[in-house]
């Protein structure tokens, strides 16, 4: 098998790469992130999730412990009950990190756990335990499945057994066995997976939803497109050991990255308004912005991160569409929105604001859509428009509206004032009158604006009927 770091990274397998470095920082901090490669067959999926074992970090068990024990907080049945000082007294040892995998053709009891027949059959002291399967024997480490939607479709029993596992972090799994009493016990495991979306049974998403919904990461796998990919790929040429390594070396703690506020509101506003079913894409958005960030020596998350997660988080939760569509809102959002202001378009921000800010529809400004879409339902047509314009009662409404004191209540006064073109009617030009109606007109910043002897009322006191009908006009 080649080596990790021989294998020629390109445009179609970056993303694996990254999404197996981001689980393995996930796991040295003792947090399960589960990763899915999919992908036409041939594309190398399968090669590097299995290079990947060269480069996962050793760790600490108690002495012989089948179990993999943690010698700070112990889980199996035999060492549980044990104090500090009797762990001690056994001792530790430093092992690989388990990575084990499960066939398509194994069986419950190969996965979960059985009666442990050499121990059974032990003619001085013959005893029923416990022997644990793949799963327990992979605490706090890995477990690869290859062509996992054909598992889920040929052993359910065993798809349900991975929904335990991988439901919560961590997970559980429970054993019965005949003569035995039940055995439930909490399990520290990262499942990697690889399939074949386009044979049968399907891709993962159809077959079982809701096994393809544990996994935090889905990479969509490609093939090489460059010419110079395909020739790295004959000779061998991958990274430089050195370089790899130093790539490859754990960044810090997942726990210590800080997540703002604006950064969970964000969240919470893609979420709600972007209809996400599972609340693991929330969290699986953060957990993945969380580790961008430290890969690029961070300890805060910005929303460049969150951008580069969204494709692996939502891949196989969401369309296109929906993805293309959080994208956006997300760059628009870190274009526009300032640091530590809020990302919500709520009622103290301008509907300008709320609109050029990026963000999705919300609050004013759906009810400025909701009112704007009313009133173009009542909008009076161009034909309508026009007829009316024609008719005798128009000129009037012209005359009065060349007058300044139109619509004020007061007596109209067209026939003596000066117009703009010439004297007024009746005046001689060389009269006074004449003369004023020849001056130029005044600055408009220096007229005096008539206002209106009645306080106008708001608009909400107003009738619908009094300014838009749906009727034709007469």
């Amino acid at each position: 098998m080649k080596s990790y770091y021989q294998l020629v990274r390109h445009d179609g397998n970056r993303e694996l790469f990254r999404a197996v470095e981001m689980s393995i920082i996930a796991l040295n901090d003792s947090h399960p992130f589960h990763v899915h490669a999919e992908g036409l067959r041939g594309t190398g999926k399968t090669s590097i999730i299995r290079a990947a074992k060269e480069i996962l970090p050793p760790i600490v068990r108690i002495k012989n412990c089948i179990y993999n024990c943690h010698p700070a907080r112990p889980h199996c049945p035999e060492h549980r009950t044990l104090s500090s000082a009797e762990i001690a007294a056994i001792g530790t040892e430093l092992i690989p990190c388990p990575f084990l995998e499960i066939s398509q053709s194994a069986k419950i009891g190969t996965v979960v756990g059985s009666i442990d027949l050499r121990k059974l059959t032990d003619k001085k002291k013959p005893t029923a335990a416990l022997l644990p399967g793949t799963i327990p024997q992979a605490h706090r480490g890995i477990i690869f499945i290859d062509e996992i939607n054909r598992l889920a479709d040929t052993s359910p029993e065993l798809a349900d057994v991975l929904l335990d596992v991988m439901g919560t972090k961590p997970g559980r799994i429970q054993v019965e066995e005949t003569g035995l009493p039940k055995v439930e016990l909490p399990v520290n495991v990262t499942v990697w997976a690889a399939s074949n979306p386009d044979e049968d049974p399907g891709p993962l998403s159809y077959v079982r939803k809701q096994l393809s919904d544990r996994f935090d990461l889905a990479v969509s796998m490609g093939r090489p497109s460059a010419y110079r990919d395909i020739v790295a790929i004959l000779e061998q040429q991958g990274l430089p050991v050195d370089a790899a390594k130093q790539l490859l070396a754990i960044p810090g703690s997942i726990h210590k990255v800080v997540t703002e506020a604006k950064i969970k509101q964000a969240l919470a506003n893609i979420y709600v308004d972007y209809g996400l079913e599972s609340i693991r894409a929330v969290e699986g958005m953060e957990t993945a912005a969380g580790l961008t960030a430290l890969m690029k020596g961070r300890n805060d998350v910005a929303v460049e991160d969150l951008i580069a997660a969204v494709p692996l988080v939502l891949g196989h939760r969401a369309d296109r569409s929906t993805i293309a569509g959080i994208l956006r809102y997300l760059e628009r959002l870190s274009e526009f929105q300032p640091a530590g202001s809020s990302t919500a378009a709520g009622p103290e921000e301008s509907l300008d604001e709320a609109e050029t800010s990026g963000q999705p529809p919300y609050g004013w400004a759906r009810l400025k859509q909701f009112l704007t879409s009313l009133l173009n339902r009542f909008k009076v047509k161009p034909k309508q428009r026009r007829e009316s314009n024609a008719g005798p009662s128009n000129t009037a409404g012209r005359s009065a509206k060349s007058s300044g004191n139109a619509g004020n209540g007061r007596p109209q006064e067209n026939s003596s004032r000066p117009s703009a073109n010439g004297p007024a009617r009746g005046c001689p030009a060389g009269s006074a009158a004449g003369r004023a109606a020849n001056k130029p007109p005044a600055p408009a910043n220096s007229s005096v604006i008539m206002a209106p002897p009645q306080t106008a009322l708001p608009l909400m006191e107003h009738t619908l009927e009094q300014f838009v009908s749906g009727e034709d006009k007469k």
